[in-house]
């Protein structure tokens, strides 16, 4: 176990809850079906929660959040009001947000390959998080 690998690993993690909880909140007023709706909030919960439990681990590794890069979240910001000033369907929120996920994913997986040498919690963090990506993108697909 590496202690700064598992400090980085939660630290990205954190910052991937993060990212998640602001896309959802940016779609969620235009969303009109209830259940997808529900979904979205159900999902944001789960990465709420979760995210309380990394920034938790992080306070007792003796370190700090960290924020999403400013980037991506600036490019995210840009594609989803682009994307819903041309079209505000639910399909539109679906397409993006499985956009969201699928990176996420992705993002995660790299960054458990970067961080071999962090502890068991940190991995497992990490896996929860995919997981909740992985369904929230499942439950997306009706909606495209």
């Amino acid at each position: 176990m590496n202690d700064n690998d598992t400090i980085k690993l939660l630290q990205e993690c954190d910052a991937g809850a993060r990212m998640a909880v602001s896309s959802i909140n940016e779609v969620l007023d235009q969303v009109k079906d209830r259940e997808m709706k529900s979904l979205l909030c159900e999902s944001r919960e789960h990465h709420e929660k979760l995210g309380d439990e990394i920034h938790s681990l992080l306070t007792r590794h003796g370190s700090e959040a960290k924020e999403p890069n400013a980037m991506a979240k600036g490019m995210s910001w840009m594609k989803t009001n682009l994307k819903m000033g041309l079209d505000s369907s639910d399909a539109t929120v679906a397409d993006l947000i499985t956009d969201g996920c699928n990176m996420g994913i992705k993002s995660l997986h790299k960054y458990l390959n970067q961080y071999q040498a962090a502890d068991k919690t940190s991995k497992s963090i990490c896996g929860k998080l995919s997981d909740i990506e992985e369904t929230l993108c499942k439950d997306m697909r009706k909606y495209l």
